[in-house]
């Protein structure tokens, strides 16, 4: 499947080496230095297109985009794969309500989300795969899974016993009634007849009448939620056997870190021996004016609504990346104007052409950045340097700046 178009990413020139990135590695609850490599994979879970990219979504992508260009930007290749969920419940539950063809609505809903993420320039995958391109893929490793005594059969489902990794468990540190109570409220059958454990997940759905389903050695059917993004993270990110673990990052929001994650890793260390990430990192939740935001609740905020509305893709960029990314947080009228007159500021700034010095702002930047993304501090010291420009102080580098903003923060100015 085609990504998207890539924003211009400038070269970083002129600032020095980059200090070393450390990230909130979910697995420990620790920030962890990245170990510096030439080639990075990172794996970050993709939408289930039934509805356009609302907040939430684009929050996470943009905390994966500020990843991407720090590590660019020091010099590393980057392999970037991410999925998306184009058949599963949702989709089809959602399409049946509309009376819509579920293929035709998965294909708009991925559009507009292309066309979302090149509003918001946000860098594209090397690799965007559906689990509909994946189903072959999905198929093997199911086959694989079985060798190793892993899967068993309800009916013409298949499941995976996810107590076959030992490190069940240890990404989310979640007790096992927890993890059934979160499981049942996040697309998971816990109290389902013939399961061996309440946990184990299905990795092969048997056909249902009304349904689509593919041919396989499985059976007519289609993927299970979790074995689609464990199948497709190893197929295209192709792990170096020298290292410890499959790929270096695998992402996405908070809610994914169980089932989903905690899955995807007992799948792959089945498959592989191996954990699946060196680095867990999530992003958190975000909710409108005090309330989850939420599909149930039709609270969503669409970024397409917005441009349509008229709004700046870049104050929406600003607005999102003003708070960390690591913390549950609102959007409010409030915090979108505050963005919005950072914006008008910043390009004030930019059009002057004399500014305040620029060097310690530029190393200040990529401190904040190598420090779990620290965008609070970009902020601080951006509106520090905005306000002594407009009052006239002199010395420093339009031009250089704004390359540094360009390349690590995504903003064009």
């Amino acid at each position: 499947m085609i990504s998207w178009p890539s924003a211009k990413n400038p070269p970083v020139e002129n600032i020095g080496k980059l200090p070393q990135l450390s990230l909130t590695n979910s697995k420990t609850n620790e920030v962890e230095k990245v170990t510096i490599k030439t080639m990075y994979r990172m794996y970050v879970c993709g939408i289930t297109p039934y509805d356009a990219t609302h907040l939430g979504h684009a929050a996470t992508y943009l905390t994966f985009d500020l990843i991407n260009r720090y590590l660019i930007a020091s010099g590393a290749q980057v392999k970037y794969v991410q999925n998306i969920t184009d058949i599963d419940d949702p989709l089809l539950e959602r399409a049946k309500r509309d009376n819509l063809d579920w293929e035709a609505l998965a294909t708009s809903q991925i559009d507009l989300f292309r066309s979302d993420m090149v509003n918001l320039r946000v860098l594209p995958p090397d690799h965007y795969i559906g689990a509909v391109e994946a189903i072959d893929l999905v198929s093997q490793s199911v086959t694989d899974l079985d060798s190793k005594g892993s899967i068993y059969s309800i009916g013409k489902d298949l499941y995976f016993r996810n107590y076959s990794s030992p490190g069940f468990g240890s990404l989310s540190h979640l007790s096992e009634a927890e993890m059934s109570h979160i499981f049942s409220q996040r697309g998971g059958d816990p109290n389902l007849l013939g399961k061996e454990s309440p946990l184990d997940c299905l990795v092969w759905m048997a056909k249902r009448e009304g349904e689509p389903g593919w041919e396989s050695v499985h059976g007519t059917g289609r993927p299970g939620w979790h074995i689609e993004c464990t199948a497709i993270a190893l197929r295209y990110l192709q792990p170096d056997k020298s290292d410890a673990y499959c790929i270096d990052i695998q992402g996405g929001g908070s809610d994914l870190i169980f089932p989903h994650h905690e899955m995807c890793a007992s799948q792959a260390y089945v498959l592989t021996g191996k954990e699946l990430a060196a680095t867990y990192v999530h992003s958190a939740m975000i909710g409108l004016d005090g309330e989850k935001m939420s599909k149930s609740k039709g609270n969503l905020v669409f970024v397409s609504t917005l441009v349509r509305n008229g709004e700046d893709p870049m104050a929406i960029r600003l607005a999102l990346l003003s708070q960390h990314y690591r913390q549950d947080r609102m959007w409010t009228s409030e915090l979108f104007d505050e963005g919005k007159l950072r914006l008008l500021n910043l390009r004030k700034a930019f059009q002057l052409q004399e500014v305040a010095a620029t060097s310690g702002v530029i190393e200040e930047i990529c401190q904040a950045l190598s420090h779990d993304l620290d965008t609070p501090r970009v902020f601080r010291t951006l509106d520090d340097w905005v306000e002594r420009t407009l009052r006239g102080e002199k010395g420093g580098s339009n031009e250089t700046l704004k390359t540094v903003l360009d390349a690590l923060l995504g903003l064009a100015l």
